[in-house]
Formats: structure tokens, sequence, C-alpha cells
């Protein structure tokens, strides 16, 4: 069982930045691959970024590549969201998410990282607000 604390949302202006962190319970923090994804109001949540348990390897949906970094600190049991450049449509809420194991880039896997379904964990989610 993993338990998922995020923070670092906030109201910040086009062009800034924002870092989320996501700190996890447990001592296995290690074997999960972590995800981050966003809910706008009204909309579907959808994926924003990811990074695998062992390889470390990252995945980003388009509309965040060039601007997001996830990263993880095992060490701390975190993960992290950086966010670059932001824009308005970047107005959401920002949910970290888990898996046991690894991700993977094959859709219809059972584990594709861009997939809600391939996460057993879930936080409560930070309320990001970028102002035009």
């Amino acid at each position: 069982q993993v338990q998922l604390v995020e923070s670092g949302g906030g109201l910040v202006q086009a062009g800034g930045s924002l870092r989320l962190s996501c700190a996890a319970s447990g001592r296995t923090f290690s074997r999960y691959a972590m995800g981050w994804f966003r809910q706008a109001p009204g909309k579907e949540r959808e994926f924003a970024a990811a990074i695998n348990w062992n390889s470390g390897n990252t995945y980003y949906a388009d509309s965040v590549k060039g601007r997001f970094a996830i990263s993880r600190d095992n060490a701390k049991n975190t993960a992290y969201l950086q966010m670059n450049s932001l824009k308005p449509e970047d107005t959401a809420v920002y949910y970290c998410a888990a898996r046991s194991g690894p991700i993977s880039e094959t859709f219809g896997s059972g584990r594709y990282y861009g997939n809600k379904e391939t996460y057993d964990y879930w936080g409560q989610g930070t309320q990001v607000t970028v102002s035009s």
C-alpha cells in the first residue's frame, strides 16, 4: 500500500514555472513507476508525464513535451514535476499516481504509461492555475 501526497501547486503567470512534489509512504518507492495526470474543469483526466521504476525512462504528453520534466529521488521517496513556460491551458488539478512494477510503452499492454487504469494509487491532487 502506498499513500501519495502532492504539493507545490499555486497561481503563476503565463511563462512562469512551478515544481510539483509527490511524497510517497512506504519503503519500496523505488519499485513503483510514477505518473502525473491533470484534470481541467469539465474535462477528462489526462496523462502528462511518467517515469519508470527501474530504467528511469521518462514519457511525456505532446502538450507538455519540452516544457515539463519528471524526475524522482528514491532516497526521499519523492517524485517531481518541473513545469516551465506555463500556459493558461495548463490550468488543472494535477494528480500523482503510482504503479507497482514497470510501465510499458506498448499501447494495449495493460501497463501503458498513458492510461489512468495502469496506476494503482493516486494522490488527492494539487491545483495549478496559470493566469494570462
